[in-house]
């Protein structure tokens, strides 16, 4: 598979990617395939991280030409360590590493030390830590135990040795990559954690700036994913714990990300915000708001006008959730309320149109659901499909999930002129019921209900199936919501903007 990456010497812009294009399919990749074909004139490259590389299945998207360099990395696949070499450690370096541990705690405004910023420190055996010595050092042992002692309201070493080896390896690894990565007159990441902390990497390596677009805000994700993940332990006893607090080791796990995501808004010279929530929200996070703008997501809105007339002149009592099958998505609530939906609209189809295997557990709990409710024969997960085939033969779209951005389908929809219904997540409101005086004033493109409430969303969606006259307001004010305020020609001129100044 290396073989058919496309390789360059130097590229205009390194863009970073955790998780996402091209071995992903979804909104974010979306966005990142439309801005690389929007910008022909630039010369493109991608390092791609992820997990384990038998978690992805080949490219989602065919290589947009200008995309010259692609470089993919998997940070808890077994990589190669060093052979085992006992040594005391550098006293230097490890002085600095252990105030690296209590930023995580206390933040300070200034940002990390200026030499944990630098990839060299992770690299060399004097006056840094290199990865031999994370791995093998007397003072690496030493500096885990003392943590241990200090701070850890948990009893178990083991578990809180192997959550600090696996939390920090990845470091090492990004630090790797940072110092061979081929040059770029600036980088650009899609999210702060692993790729923001490789970008952050790269700007003080390389002194050239780094651009920070943040579709969702990371941290939270990250956060939600750690609560509901149960191989964090928390191995106190039931005498031990308090309700009120949660496991140390998830604490620590959301305290590294929030640390991640301080390091990239700090090194980032431009930070992109898709609505005034997210820019709200990294405020908060400890991102400047000089350096922040607000610029939406944008369709090609033609693409999808002509099929505004393909659709039959009742619009069609089939409901589509249009994204991963993944817990973030909550489509067990969009289960459960195709459920009450059937008992008054027998006809009524659910489908969840979307990749099924970025966790498969939960996709066959999904699946176990329409099983145990008897949907069966109503509910269809249809796997990836065309939205171009797919918005004339629905008549609604529905997202349930528990954290959205600004998502790329909502306006792909609205083009098509299918009304949404969405919890009140993200930018879901601002799409639906407008923002400001004048947006405002075009009336609302569907309904916004709250979150995980199966008889709230089904009730929503029954309304605007039952009413045509309610169906068709709302469909006309998404086209028009849409034409007006969040075209591919508007995002691209905003970008252009930011790429010049970065290249400049």
């Amino acid at each position: 598979m290396e073989d058919i990456f496309p390789r360059a010497k130097q590229v205009d812009v390194m863009l970073l990617l955790e998780g996402t294009f091209p071995y992903v399919s979804g909104g974010v990749s979306s966005w990142v395939n439309q801005i690389i074909k929007g910008f022909p004139e630039i010369d493109f490259g991608a390092v791609f991280i992820g997990s384990k590389a038998d978690e992805y299945d080949g490219f989602k998207y065919s290589l947009p030409p200008n995309l010259k360099h692609l470089q993919v990395h998997y940070l808890h696949d077994e990589h190669i360590t060093p052979p085992v070499a006992p040594c005391a450690g550098d006293p230097q370096g490890f002085e600095i590493l252990q105030r690296l541990h209590g930023w995580f705690a206390n933040p300070h405004p200034d940002g990390l030390p200026a030499e944990l910023k630098q990839a060299s420190f992770y690299l060399k055996a004097k006056g840094g830590v290199d990865y031999s010595q994370f791995l093998y050092a007397d003072r690496s042992w030493e500096y885990i135990c003392s943590l241990y002692r200090e701070r850890c309201t948990d009893p178990s070493f083991v578990d809180y040795f192997w959550t600090v080896r696996n939390m920090h390896a990845p470091i090492w690894q990004l630090a790797a990559i940072a110092g061979s990565l081929i040059p770029a007159r600036a980088y650009h990441t899609v999210s702060t954690g692993y790729a923001g902390f490789l970008g952050g990497l790269l700007h003080h390596h390389t002194g050239r700036p780094l651009m920070l677009s943040e579709h969702g805000i990371y941290t939270k994700e990250r956060r939600i994913d750690i609560f509901n993940n149960e191989w964090i332990q928390d191995n106190r006893n039931a005498l031990q714990r308090d309700p009120t607090e949660i496991s140390y080791f998830r604490d620590l796990w959301i305290r590294f990300f929030e640390t991640l995501g301080r390091f990239c808004y700090d090194a980032a010279g431009q930070i992109v915000s898709l609505y005034e929530g997210v820019r709200q929200r990294q405020i908060s996070d400890g991102a400047l708001p000089e350096k922040i703008s607000v610029v939406p997501n944008g369709i090609d809105v033609a693409r999808f006008a002509s099929l505004r007339t393909a659709r039959p002149s009742r619009p069609p009592v089939v409901l589509a959730l249009l994204g991963r099958v993944v817990p973030i998505k909550d489509v067990k609530t969009y289960i459960r309320a195709i459920r009450i939906l059937v008992n008054q609209i027998p006809d009524l189809e659910g489908w969840v149109v979307g990749p099924d295997g970025e966790d498969p557990e939960y996709a066959a709990e999904c699946r176990a659901l329409v099983l145990s409710l008897d949907l069966a024969d109503r509910v269809r997960f249809t796997g990836f499909m065309n939205p171009v085939d797919l918005f004339p033969q629905i008549g609604l779209l529905v997202l349930s999930s528990i954290s959205e951005g600004l998502p790329l389908v909502a306006l792909e929809g609205f083009a098509a002129g299918v009304p949404l219904v969405s919890t009140d997540v993200g930018a879901c409101r601002q799409l639906i019921e407008g923002v400001g005086e004048s947006d405002q004033a075009l009336g609302v493109a569907g309904a916004v209900v709250s979150i995980n409430s199966p008889q709230a969303l089904a009730g929503a969606c029954r309304n605007l199936l039952e009413d045509q006259q309610a169906w068709d307001q709302a469909s006309q004010t998404a086209i028009t919501r849409v034409e007006t305020f969040y075209t591919q020609q508007q995002m691209f001129a905003r970008y252009h903007a930011l790429y010049q100044e970065a290249l400049s």
